[in-house]
């Protein structure tokens, strides 16, 4: 059975009774609950089944949930119900409590926590987490809770581990793993620029880098304020589809390596360049600020930009919303992966993002987070959800038939051939400042200045050796890590923390 991205149940699906709490400022939590039939029809589709509820450990627990935002529970009447966390509180008879964190003190917060002696129990298994905090002694071994031989858990077990594995533990529960930043556009302004349709382009293995530079250059003029490319990382984007990370991770031999002398980088770096160049991209004189504040899609609906490169959710929201942004629904907007190179492998690739969880070191209620970990887990295999979701995106979100296709398409490059995983923080501050998102090379198709864009042998000649040093040093600390059995002084959490 096909892994599916399920996100939650669209309400106009389901008949909901909700209780609303009143007169308080802070955000009060919504019981939203599906009717008797529809959820035992959930339960009961899948092959696959969950612990018993009478002896299922963690059940009738609380969990603590650490993270700057809250998937589970429900704050409105108008948000859609996570059907994993209502099995956890329906069939097993949990509970949730948020700890809140600011995103920008996650990683502090957690510490505090750790070394206060009040460690949560759950924290998003973003990317990020490896290595740099596992080695920190933030995270427990998930093989700890969860067999991974299991049947619902065996497909993603050699993900888990190749992506989030280390000295024999997995240190992430992998429940899906979703694309990250692909390509919407605009139909009707591509039409009127004569354009092929991008989508077209790809069904005819014909979407490329020269294709897309083409439009680019043809679609760009200062002088009118246009300009074919946005986004906050297309710059990364387009590394990604070279088919490679920059910094790669081998969980065979427990070591990082650098990719900064593969050639398709450097054709990579030059694209980037000669778009830069060419004034097709939107013009960053201050870092990260672009077209009405960074606003998603800006331009795109009004042909001002040509290609805003986001993950899905960018294009995921109410119809009308959508509408405002990048077009109407129903006829403009559809999106489609990052070209290839065509001087690579043939092959189109895209960010993989994996929907992952971990359970903090020390806490209390593992047994409940993992139980939690293991209701997500049956609700992306579970076809009757996989139904529910496709009408929720239709429904709700306004996509079409061939949207929800070509979400299949993306989601299916994630998965297979070769995923691409960026760690980003995980790696640690100095080198993430080079290779991430948004450091040096990964975000250098983002110059603060049309003079400021770089070759790749000039980021070669400025970053290859601290690439090379800081590689080296992680390694080391890697090799130390796995060496000791993974147990870390809880000391060693309070040095070295990057905001």
């Amino acid at each position: 059975m096909k892994l599916k991205r399920i996100i939650a149940v669209a309400l106009a699906a389901l008949m909901i009774v909700a209780l609303v709490g009143c007169g308080s400022k802070k955000r009060q939590v919504v019981e939203l609950t599906l009717s008797t039939e529809d959820s035992e029809a959930i339960l009961r589709a899948a092959g696959i089944t969950l612990p018993d509820a009478d002896s299922a450990p963690g059940a009738g627990s609380t969990v603590k949930w650490c993270a700057h935002y809250d998937p589970f529970q429900n704050y409105s009447e108008d948000e859609i119900v996570n059907t994993g966390f209502y099995t956890f509180k329906e069939k097993y008879g949990g509970s949730l409590e948020w700890v809140q964190v600011e995103w920008a003190e996650r990683w502090n917060d957690l510490a505090r926590n750790l070394l206060a002696g009040t460690p949560p129990d759950l924290f998003p298994g973003e990317a990020a987490i490896f290595p740099y905090y596992v080695m920190k002694g933030m995270f427990a071994p998930v093989n700890d809770y969860i067999d991974f031989d299991s049947p619902l858990w065996s497909e993603m077990k050699d993900y888990a581990y190749n992506y989030f594995g280390m000295g024999g533990n997995t240190y992430a529960a992998v429940v899906s793993a979703d694309y990250g930043e692909v390509v919407p556009y605009n139909r009707r302004v591509i039409s009127e620029w004569g354009f092929d349709d991008p989508a077209e382009l790809y069904a005819n293995d014909q979407w490329t880098w020269d294709e897309f530079y083409e439009m680019c250059v043809e679609f760009s003029d200062a002088d009118e304020d246009r300009y074919a490319l946005d986004g906050w990382y297309f710059s990364a984007s387009f590394y990604n589809s070279v088919g490679k990370a920059l910094v790669p991770w081998d969980p065979a031999s427990g070591t990082f390596s650098s990719n900064l002398d593969d050639p398709g980088f450097e054709r990579a770096a030059g694209y980037l360049y000669d778009l830069n160049k060419n004034d097709c991209t939107y013009p960053w004189w201050n870092t990260w600020a672009c077209r009405d504040d960074s606003a998603t899609g800006a331009g795109v609906k009004d042909g001002k930009c040509l290609f805003w490169i986001v993950a899905p959710w960018g294009f995921t929201a109410p119809i009308a919303e959508n509408a405002n942004t990048w077009g109407d629904t129903s006829t403009e907007l559809m999106f489609v992966p990052l070209p290839r190179d065509p001087q690579g492998d043939g092959k189109y690739y895209i960010q993989s993002t994996p929907e992952a969880f971990c359970i903090i070191n020390g806490a209390t209620n593992g047994d409940g987070a993992a139980l939690i970990i293991t209701c997500q887990r049956f609700k992306k295999i579970d076809p009757t959800v996989r139904a529910i979701d496709e009408k929720q995106l239709r429904e709700t979100y306004g996509w079409t038939d061939e949207m929800i296709e070509m979400d299949q398409i993306c989601y299916d490059l994630a998965n297979t051939g070769s995923p691409i995983v960026n760690y980003n923080d995980g790696y640690g501050i100095e080198l993430d400042g080079i290779v991430g998102y948004e450091g040096a090379i990964g975000a250098s198709g983002h110059a603060t200045s049309r003079d400021a864009a770089q070759t790749w042998a000039q980021l070669k000649e400025t970053y290859s050796d601290n690439v090379d040093y800081y590689i080296e040093e992680l390694n080391k600390q890697v090799s130390e890590f796995i060496a000791s059995g993974g147990k870390v002084s809880v000391e060693d959490l309070a040095a070295d923390q990057p905001a």
